[in-house]
C-alpha cells in the first residue's frame, strides 16, 4: 500500500463524515464549513494521488481502479446532499450519475478481460469542474457566485456527456471483446 494508494482509501474514509455534515445540524452554522473543509481536502487528495503516482512511478492496479471509484463515490455522495438541500436538479445529477454507471460497466468488462482502463483527460476535466462546482454550491454565497455556480453546473453537464462519448469512442473494442 504505497502513499498514493492511502490517499485514495483516506477520501474514501473521509466521505461518510462529509455527508454526515452536510446534511445534519449537529455543527450548526459550522456543518457548511466543515462539510466544506473535508470536501475540498478529499478533492486534493486526487490531485496529489495521482501526481505522486506518476512523479515517482507508483502506478499500480489497485490505484487505477479505485482512484476513479474514490472519486465517483466522492463527488456522486456530494451531488445527491445537494440535491436534498435544492441547490442542483435531480435530473443533472441522475446525468451525471448514469454517466459513472455506464463508466463503471465498461471497466467491469474490460476487468474480465484482464484490461485496466484509466482515467481519460476529459474524466479529469469533467471531475475537476465537478469539483468546483460542488465547492461553489456548498459555499451558496448567493449574488454573483449563483451564477458562477450555474455556469459551472453546465460545463460539467457537458463534459461529463463528452467524457462518456470519448470514452466509449475509445474503448468500444473493450464491448467486443467482451461478448456484447
Amino acid at each position: 500500500m504505497n502513499l498514493p494508494n492511502k490517499l485514495t482509501v483516506l477520501r474514501v474514509i473521509m466521505i461518510p463524515f462529509f455527508v454526515f455534515f452536510m446534511l445534519t445540524d449537529v455543527g450548526g452554522d459550522a456543518n457548511k464549513w466543515i462539510a466544506l473543509i473535508l470536501f475540498v481536502v478529499a478533492s486534493l487528495t486526487d490531485f496529489l494521488d495521482g501526481k505522486i503516482a506518476r512523479k515517482y512511478n507508483l502506478v499500480t492496479n489497485f490505484g487505477k481502479f479505485m482512484d476513479p471509484l474514490a472519486d465517483k463515490l466522492l463527488v456522486c455522495s456530494a451531488l445527491i446532499c445537494l440535491i436534498d438541500m435544492q441547490r442542483i436538479p435531480s435530473w443533472i445529477v441522475i446525468v451525471i450519475i448514469a454517466r459513472e454507471f455506464i463508466i463503471s460497466g465498461f471497466r467491469l468488462v474490460a476487468s474480465d478481460n484482464g484490461i485496466v482502463i484509466a482515467a481519460s483527460y476529459w474524466g479529469k476535466f469533467k471531475t475537476t469542474f465537478q469539483m468546483l462546482m460542488i465547492i461553489v454550491m456548498i459555499l451558496d454565497l448567493g449574488g454573483v457566485f449563483d451564477t458562477i455556480s450555474l455556469v459551472l453546473m453546465w460545463i460539467a453537464l457537458i463534459l461529463t456527456i463528452v467524457s462518456l462519448v470519448d470514452y466509449i469512442a475509445k474503448n468500444v473494442n473493450v464491448l467486443t471483446q467482451g461478448g456484447m
